[in-house]
Formats: structure tokens, sequence, C-alpha cells
């Protein structure tokens, strides 16, 4: 069971890297790093299908979209320079607490 938690939690930061490489690619305009963010929509598929396994379907999508979604927020503030408001870190923090929330109603 750990191990498709590892899988799901390995599945949200390629997530993260394949939404990165969408920005990066410029809309599948440049050639490498197209073929590095469909590396990363691949790998972050089959985690996510591996943890699916043993993880129900709700949890697994949620926490995995929720990751995702967070650490893609982070990611864009981080290192494209997007917008950060006490709106922006309440909203993270929510999905933060859903995505704890679910781990613990898992477990």
């Amino acid at each position: 069971m750990t191990l498709a938690w590892a899988f799901l939690f390995l599945a949200g930061f390629f997530e993260i890297c394949f939404t990165v490489g969408l920005k990066l690619s410029g809309g599948f305009t440049k050639l490498i790093p197209s073929i590095i963010t469909c590396c990363f929509i691949f790998m972050s598929f089959y985690c996510v299908s591996q943890a699916m396994k043993f993880i129900p379907i709700g949890t697994a999508y949620a926490i995995w979209a929720g990751l995702g979604s967070a650490g893609t927020v982070i990611a864009g503030i981080v290192f494209f320079g997007d917008p950060l408001g006490w709106i922006r870190i309440l909203s993270l923090s929510l999905i933060v607490i859903g995505i704890v929330g679910l781990k613990i109603a898992h477990a």
C-alpha cells in the first residue's frame, strides 16, 4: 500500500512537471520542451494508474489533481512571476487541507 502512495505522489510531481513543460513548450511549438512534456505526461498517467490499483479512484484522482494544481500554482509563482496574494494563499491552503484530509480518511 505504501508503494501505491509513492506512485500517487510521484504522479502529482510529474503533473507539475508536465504543466510547467506545457508553458515552456510554447504550445508545442518548441521540439525539445514538447518531447519532455510528453514524457512527463506519460509518467504522470502511468504512476496514477498504478496508484489506482490500491487507492480508491475518487481519493487517488482528487489527491493527484490537488497536488498538481497546488504545485503548479507554486511553480508559477516561483518560476514565472505569477501573482501571490492572500486569496491565492488561502485557496492553496484549502487544497492542501483537502489533500491531507483525503489521505487521513483513507488511512
